[in-house]
């Protein structure tokens, strides 16, 4: 078997979310599909980071064992035809390591959630964010999520049926930030709690619209409960963004090629 590594997009609104499930489209079976259509048999996908229905990605990353060796540039050709008409992509591809594992090997992990604030609902971008009509402070947001990051217990900030053995994580960065119309809140942990980055979304938001304080979204991580938190966003916005690997578990063969590479000239 030969191991790949590619960095996958797509527009997560029509998917059940990345992992497998049946009676339902999900990113992960529309990619299995694709890489057997030209491996000769079944095919499974590992992911770095596993999304929701309807949320989006533009750095997710993706291991795979193949039948058959290729270069790296044809693997990834290859997916994006027999993928479909479905938006997902594979943007590179590179041949790994035998041992490299997209998710047991990730160091850490960003999302970024887009709010639209304005009157008018978007037309190119709807899926793609949240959209208020009202404005929102994304000063006093900022301000407020500097309570949250660090090494927490956020029983507060993760769903009811969360399947994580523990509640503590390390949030290293959560950022707000205004651009144009839109505000961004940016995330990066090595890993996160399911619907995390969502409640904290959702909590944030009262922040902005000057219902809540700094001070209330502190006494809710306090309280280690989710009733105390705010409510969870929706999927609309939320897009994974990059994973971060130590550069030795990216090492390859000496004659893995990611791209198409230019005869040496002698």
């Amino acid at each position: 078997m030969h191991r790949y590594r590619l960095t996958i997009e797509y527009d997560g609104t029509n998917f059940a979310g990345f992992q497998r499930q049946a009676g339902v489209e999900t990113v992960q079976s529309r990619l299995e599909t694709a890489f057997a259509k030209f491996d000769g048999g079944p095919v499974t996908v590992a992911c770095a980071g596993r999304t929701d229905s309807g949320v989006h990605a533009l750095g997710q990353v993706i291991h795979v064992d193949l039948r058959k060796h290729r270069p790296a540039w044809m693997v990834r050709n290859a997916v994006n035809h027999h993928v479909g008409s479905a938006r997902v992509v594979a943007v590179d591809c590179f041949e790994a390591r035998p041992d490299f594992d997209a998710r047991r090997n990730a160091i850490g992990r960003s999302y970024r959630y887009r709010i639209l604030c304005r009157r008018a609902p978007p037309a190119l971008d709807r899926g793609l964010v949240w959209h208020l009509a009202g404005p929102l402070n994304a000063e006093a947001m900022h301000e407020a999520a500097q309570r949250l990051v660090g090494h927490h217990d956020f029983t507060s900030f993760r769903a009811a049926h969360c399947q994580a053995k523990s509640p503590v994580k390390t949030l290293d960065r959560l950022d707000v930030s205004r651009h144009g119309e839109e505000i961004w809140i940016e995330a990066e942990a090595r890993s996160f709690l399911h619907n995390q980055i969502r409640i904290l979304t959702g909590t944030l938001k009262l922040v902005g619209e000057g219902k809540w304080t700094a001070e209330d979204v502190a006494t809710a991580l306090a309280a280690r409960s989710r009733d105390a938190a705010g409510p969870t966003a929706p999927p609309t916005g939320l897009c994974f963004m990059e994973v971060r690997y130590r550069p030795e578990t990216l090492l390859a063969p000496d004659d893995c090629l990611g791209e198409e590479q230019p005869q040496r000239q002698e």
